[in-house]
């Protein structure tokens, strides 16, 4: 029997007013089992630098991931387009 739920369902959560503290990464850290416990993926967006350090000091880089925006390069005009990336990929 069908439920009409896509193969692997995302929960977009914006972080970007979170304080990067070990309260928040509780809280991610629980949400990603609840997540996970449902089937379902959490990914993160707008997360500060030091957020991202926290989440891979406390070793959940390979639970959470994080999409963040990608920078402009030089003579190449900023359209505002995000990539995903996992918090351990040296591309970013």
């Amino acid at each position: 029997m069908a439920t009409g739920c896509p193969a692997n369902p995302t929960i977009d959560c914006d972080v970007s007013a979170l304080a990067p503290d070990a309260v928040t990464i509780d809280v991610l850290a629980g949400l990603q089992l609840a997540a996970r416990r449902l089937g379902l993926q959490l990914r993160l967006h707008g997360a500060s630098a030091e957020l991202q350090e926290l989440v891979a000091f406390f070793g959940l880089r390979d639970a959470l991931s994080v999409e963040v925006e990608r920078q402009a390069e030089e003579g190449e005009q900023g359209l505002g387009v995000e990539e995903e990336r996992e918090l351990d990929d040296p591309a970013g």
